[in-house]
């Protein structure tokens, strides 16, 4: 098999000009300050430093950009990778979630290399649309402990032991770090409407923007020894941003830990993977392109291969920074590559700064993300939804955030091939023909009036959901012919338990003397029927051209099958 690899780089790079690189140069720097507070606070939600967000987006940021599939993607940590971060960190540690990171850009990076990319778009409607607003209310939650102000340590990974130390601790409120957060949470939530009034507000992000605001008015209130001296910073917290290069080299791990890793790495791999994709396709329409889903992926698998090297996490195609992108000019992957290079502009000159950066300000940002990533219009639809769309949505939201990602996308796939499997088998009919009347063709009757000779006719997919229906060519009801003919015109397709259901009923009517015709065979059940060995086991005598050429074998196989005797 040939393996393409063929960044969207390679593609711009000839018809690249001064006046793109212009334009690519102003959306660089809009995503890279726009990027600059997601990252930390993504890294601080997920259990992690803020340095360890700021160097997923930086070296993820360029990999994706540079050797990715898409013209505009932006890549780094996103919010929907927050509760899954989150539990791999309290449940194996900050080095094993480096480990698993890297086994999922192994992941990430064969399944573009097999050319999985339009897989992951088999994925059902809904049930990308529950885990993406389970997240979202899983991220909301996370962010209650610095947004009060809580006097909490650390909170679990489970949905029902988090909400049980939270109320345990509401009354821990901190009253300065909880009205900063208010103001920083509607602030942003408002922020699009209050820029149109405000043309000074439209020249910087809304979390940037937020993020400078909040800073600023904790120092302020500081020096004017208003009592703030409770509310955390990334400084009293984590000791500020180091103003260097990140250690490189690969995390400590041990062989012993490789199997735990496996199920953390799926689920990274996976929602990597949609995410991306999904981000992919709404850039397309947004610069009327059409991206390489294979080669997302192999960036994809790359980045999340090498950011564990500089001590960053998992990450992904990010949608709003990619929208931002897009909006602000940006047509080549230049663009993404200049946000990362601002990134490290910024840490390598203005890191001490962010040590009074107020995480109140961070979990404002974050818990109104969370809002917008959120899909709720989808629930105002449900009732008038069918059952089973409301059934894998919910059940897929729920179990998100209840327990975990992975059993909630696993069931949801299980629920959504189930609901699959009976609607195509209510569409695959066997139906009785009717055939030639007394007078027209006595040879078909018996004495008493009853058919001889009977012809069903299949509708649809013979397949393991619907081979049941085969037993009704038995029921004693439908009489005791000495021919059954199967009209397949009308199925489309068979498989091999398909197959087998039809090697039964043959063996079955063969024990009570009868013969078994079949006509009218399309491409896919005829193809099947030859190679398995159907119809050397019928008789190629008895595969037929249509109904016509079947009655006739019919009148030739009566006399046989009662012996010799044509009285009737």
């Amino acid at each position: 098999m040939k393996i393409a690899f063929r960044p969207k780089l390679l593609e711009c790079l000839p018809t690249y000009n001064r006046a793109q690189f212009g334009k690519d140069l102003a959306a660089g720097l809009t995503v890279g300050v726009l990027a600059l507070p997601l990252a930390m606070a993504f890294a601080i939600a997920s259990g992690l430093s803020p340095t360890a967000g700021i160097w997923t987006a930086i070296v993820a940021g360029f990999i994706i950009s540079a050797l990715g599939g898409s013209r505009v993607q932006i890549g780094g940590p996103t919010g929907a990778f927050i509760p899954i971060i989150y539990g791999i960190v309290v449940a194996h540690g900050v080095n094993n979630l480096l480990g698993a990171t890297l086994l999922a850009g192994v992941l990430l990076l064969a399944m573009g290399l097999a050319r999985l990319g339009q897989v992951i778009r088999f994925i059902p409607v809904p049930v990308v649309i529950g885990f993406t607003n389970g997240i979202a209310v899983v991220i909301f939650l996370a962010q209650i402990k610095d947004f009060f102000g809580l006097q909490i340590d650390s909170l679990p990974a489970e949905f029902f032991a988090r909400i049980e130390i939270l109320a345990d601790n509401a009354d821990t409120v901190d009253l300065p770090t909880l009205i900063l957060a208010l103001a920083c949470f509607f602030f942003l939530l408002f922020y699009n409407r209050l820029a149109q009034k405000f043309k000074l507000l439209q020249r910087a992000p809304g979390p940037l923007a937020v993020l400078l605001v909040g800073t600023v008015v904790v120092a302020i209130a500081a020096a004017l020894d208003l009592p703030v001296e409770t509310i955390e910073t990334i400084g009293s917290r984590f000791n500020g941003i180091p103003q260097e290069l990140p250690a490189f080299g690969l995390p400590p791990l041990s062989i012993n830990n490789f199997g735990q890793l496996i199920s953390p790495a799926i689920t990274i791999a996976l929602l990597g993977a949609i995410e991306s994709l999904l981000s992919a396709r709404v850039a397309d329409g947004q610069i009327d392109d059409r991206h390489d889903p294979n080669q997302e992926l192999i960036a994809q698998g790359l980045a999340n291969m090498v950011v564990p090297l500089f001590g960053g996490f998992a990450a992904t195609g990010a949608l709003a920074r990619t929208s931002t992108n897009a909006r602000a000019g940006g047509r080549t992957p230049v663009a993404g590559m200049v946000h990362a290079l601002v990134l490290l502009a910024i840490v390598l000159i203005a890191a001490p700064l962010a040590a009074y950066v107020p995480l109140a300000t961070l979990s404002a940002i974050v818990m109104v993300v969370a809002i917008n990533m959120g899909e709720w219009h989808h629930f105002r639809r449900l009732l008038r939804l069918t059952n089973t769309y409301r059934a894998i949505l919910l059940t897929t939201f729920f179990l998100t955030v209840l327990f975990d990602l992975t059993v909630a996308v696993e069931l949801g796939m299980v629920l959504s091939c189930l609901f699959f499997i009976y609607r195509m088998s209510e569409l695959t009919r066997v139906e009785r023909l009717p055939l030639a009347s007394e007078a027209d063709e006595p040879r078909f009757l018996y004495p008493d009036g009853s058919m001889r000779v009977a012809a069903w006719q299949l509708f649809g997919s013979l397949f393991f959901g619907a081979v049941n229906k085969l037993e009704s060519l038995l029921d004693p009801a439908a009489g005791h012919p000495e021919v059954v003919i199967l009209d397949l015109r009308q199925l489309v397709q068979i498989d091999t338990t398909g197959i087998e259901g039809l090697d039964n009923l043959l063996d079955k009517l063969k024990k009570r003397g009868c013969a078994l015709l079949v006509c009218g065979l399309n491409a896919q059940p005829g193809y099947l029927l030859h190679r398995t060995g159907f119809v050397d086991h019928l008789g190629p005598e008895n595969v037929c051209k249509d109904l016509a050429d079947a009655l006739a074998r019919a009148y030739i196989l009566l006399p046989n099958l009662m012996g010799g005797d044509e009285a009737y």
